[in-house]
This record gives structure tokens, sequence and C-alpha cells, in this order.
């Protein structure tokens, strides 16, 4: 039965449905703002909650608002599944990146994460309200884990007072057969499981106040250091083979080959050596990369041979690793990001043969707004080491005058960034004119 306005029920305004079913003294979820349809492109979010039943709350940005339908079975890349999608109340944006538990006596009591989230916008030119007031919404998606085009298509069935819906992907070539959204159940922002969130809800970040007036934490699931079995099981593998790693599988090539020649003294240092580094320092690097576009700078011939810039993943890359399509990307520009949300992603990135691994000073839900301030300290041809650190040092010195924390991170060749983190808000015209201003009063 077609609608006359997107919204479950017509009769009310904006939110009211959404505001009525909820005491917003005992829930942490937002209540949500006056909605004012955006200018800029549409956002998404699918987040797993488990209420009474497990469900995923599939939500779409149509006119300043996020419509939502209940995805019992959850989203799949599968276009031969068809998945229920039962349409309810209207949510606020502020829900865009809400994860924490809702009180047992509330509405939709139990524990939410955001699965997925990223842009959309509609597969043809119809109004997207006027499309499922229709009953037939077309969309493509720019996820992290869901792409592609899917279909949103009314039935006849009712569940209760709410429409049913049938979900599915279309066949494109984001298609994968088989993919089942319970095969990837950690956040996307915060890389926690329903668990983690349901043991320790206080970490997570819920607000009333639009996200780009919040600070947020980033919080990740840190793995525990590779084994000495899983280490002997590289050693034991010849030039190449599959390697099993941090729960993945993964297709390592090249092993024997050297990437950094012997120094006086000591061997050389293999790919396979590479990767063991990976496996041991990804635990502790995944905290600092996780969430953020990553550009590699690769040397597949060995340190000593010409390196290159690598920052598009390969399309023959596994479908499991995390990535990020760029929504402000031209045409010729990197489209999609490798994003180092777990730890075999980061030697997935070794066996590519990436010898540096820079991640993005902004975090993926939010491109366009640093939370680092990165001072690059690049030396030229005649300044010696001791120079550098020099300067370093007195850009330490006005760091603690403005009682700012700053970390140095020694770059490939003979550089020294200095990363100074911030709250969410400033753009990066406002950080690079404030970084300008700090360098030149240290001189």
């Amino acid at each position: 039965m077609a609608r006359g306005r997107h919204t479950p029920d017509e009769d009310e305004q904006p939110l009211e449905t959404y505001r009525r079913m909820r005491d917003f003294t005992r829930t942490p979820e937002p209540a949500g703002t006056i909605p004012v349809p955006g200018d800029g492109e549409r956002v998404f979010v699918v987040q797993r909650h488990r209420a009474t039943r497990l469900h995923y709350d599939f939500r779409l940005e149509v006119d300043g608002v996020l419509a939502s339908w209940a995805v019992p079975k959850g989203p799949t890349l599968d276009p031969e599944v068809r998945r229920l999608a039962i349409h309810v109340e209207d949510h606020p944006m502020e829900y865009l990146h809400f994860e924490g538990v809702i009180p047992a006596k509330e509405y939709g009591g139990g524990d939410v994460i955001v699965w997925d989230t990223g842009t959309w916008e509609p597969h043809d030119d119809e109004d997207p309200a006027t499309a499922i007031r229709n009953g037939t919404l077309h969309v493509v998606l720019h996820g992290q884990r869901l792409r592609g085009v899917f279909m949103l298509v009314r039935t006849a069935r009712q569940e209760g007072d709410k429409e049913q819906w049938l979900l599915f992907h279309k066949h494109d070539e984001h298609a994968v057969e088989g993919w089942d959204a319970e095969d990837h159940p950690t956040s996307v922002l915060s890389g926690r499981t329903n668990d983690e969130v349901l043991a320790d809800p206080d970490r997570e970040w819920h607000s009333d106040l639009p996200a780009a007036q919040a600070s947020v934490e980033l919080k990740v699931a840190v793995p525990d250091p590779p084994t000495d079995d899983e280490l002997a099981a590289l050693d034991a593998l010849g030039e190449s083979g599959s390697w099993e790693i941090f729960g993945r599988t993964l297709k390592v090539t090249n092993l024997d080959k050297v990437l950094f020649p012997a120094r006086e003294g000591e061997e050389p240092v293999t790919k396979r050596d590479l990767l063991r580094y990976a496996a041991q320092v990804a635990p502790v690097s995944l905290p600092h990369l996780a969430g953020r576009a990553l550009n590699l700078h690769r040397n597949p011939d060995g340190a000593d041979a010409k390196g290159f810039w690598h920052k598009e993943l390969p399309r023959h890359a596994p479908s499991w690793l995390p990535r990020w399509d760029n929504p402000d990307a031209d045409k010729g520009e990197t489209q999609t990001y490798l994003v180092v949300d777990e730890a075999a992603a980061l030697v997935w990135a070794a066996n590519f043969g990436a010898l540096e691994w820079h991640p993005w000073t902004s975090r993926t839900d939010a491109p366009d707004l640093p939370t680092f301030v990165m001072f690059d300290l690049d030396p030229g041809d005649r300044t010696t080491w001791e120079e550098l650190l020099d300067l370093a040092r007195l850009h330490r010195t006005a760091f603690e005058a403005l009682q700012l924390r700053a970390y140095p991170k020694v770059t490939g060749k003979r550089g020294i960034q200095i990363w100074v983190p911030v709250r969410r808000g400033p753009s990066f015209a406002d950080t690079r004119a404030w970084a300008e201003k700090v360098s030149r009063s240290v001189g």
C-alpha cells in the first residue's frame, strides 16, 4: 500500500514516533534534532542489534532522518538470497554512530554496534522518499562491508502494523556467493563485538550532539600476539604457501626474497622476516591504524630497489580485507583504500611488499575532520641528523609550553614526523594554518 510520505506513519511529524517510544532519561539513544535534509552525500548505517532477537538495523539517510528497516538475518552480498526487512520508525541522524547498551526494559533493549557505515546514492533518478512510498528502492552502497547495488521491495504482507519488505543484492562486481553477515561480527567503528560492548558499555561513545562536535576515542579488539606454533608454521613453509594467522588464511609468496641486504655481522632480512615482524607488531600497531585509510609504500624488489606509492586496494585482494571507499574521490583518484581494522590485514600488506604503512590523520567515518595534526620535518640534503634533532627538540619545547602531547615518528628515510592529537572539529585548512604558525614561531 502506498504511503503519503516515506515514514511508517504519515500522519506524524518526523521522529515523533521514535521519540514517543523512548524514555530519554533512561536510554542512551540520542533524542535527535529537528530533521534538516543535507546538501552533501547521503549516508547509511547498519547496526547489529541484539534485542529480544538478533537483527540488523538497516538505515538510509532520507530527507534529514534515517529511514529504517529491521533485517532479522542481516544483509548479504549473495544476489541469490532475499532477506526479510521490516519497515520501522525513522531514526535521527545522530543515530549514525550510536553504539552502546539500551536498558532491558526500554524499547529495543539490548546491545548495539555499528556493523557498517558509508555513503549511498539512488541507482536511478527517482526521489528516494517517493521510491519508498511506491514500494521499490534501488540503492548503491559504498560501505566498508556492503558495496554495490541493493534493492528494497515492499511485499503485500504485514508484520503487525509494520510493512514487510525484501532486501537483496543485485548481480554486479561486488556480489559474493554465500556471503553471510554473521561471519563479520565486529564494529567497523570500534572493532568490538556485541559481547564486548555489553561487558563494558561505558567505553563506548553515545551523544545527543552532532557527531562533528563529539570527541570519539577509537577502541579496537587487540588480539593476542602470534603463538610460537604460528611463527614456526611460517618458518616451515617453502618459497610460497598458505599461512594461518589471526584467524585468517593468507597466501604468502616469495618468502626467501631479500628485502634488506645483510649488514656486517648480520643476516639479510627476507620477506619471511618481514611477515613475522608484521605479525608480531600487529597487536601493538592495530589501535593506531584501525579506522584509518592506509597509504602503502611498496618495495617488492627490496629496499635498495626503487619503491612506489600504492593506495588503491587491488581487485585481487581477498574479500575479508577491511576497506573504505572514498566518497570524494574524483575520476583517476584512489577509490578504495585498505583499512587495518584487524591484525591479519597488516600481515597482508607486508606480503603485498609494503615496507611503509602511512595512516591518514583522519578516520574513515569523518575523512574531512583530522584527529591528528602532523608536523613533517623533512630535512634538505645539507641538513645533518643532529640539526634535525635540534629542530625536533625545539618543537617539543613549543608543545610543552602549549600543554600539548606530541609523538615523534621516524619516517622511511631521513625525516621526522610529529603527530599531535586533536579533538575532531577543525578542518584540514584550520590545522594546516595552525601547524604553519607553530613552526614559524619555532624558527
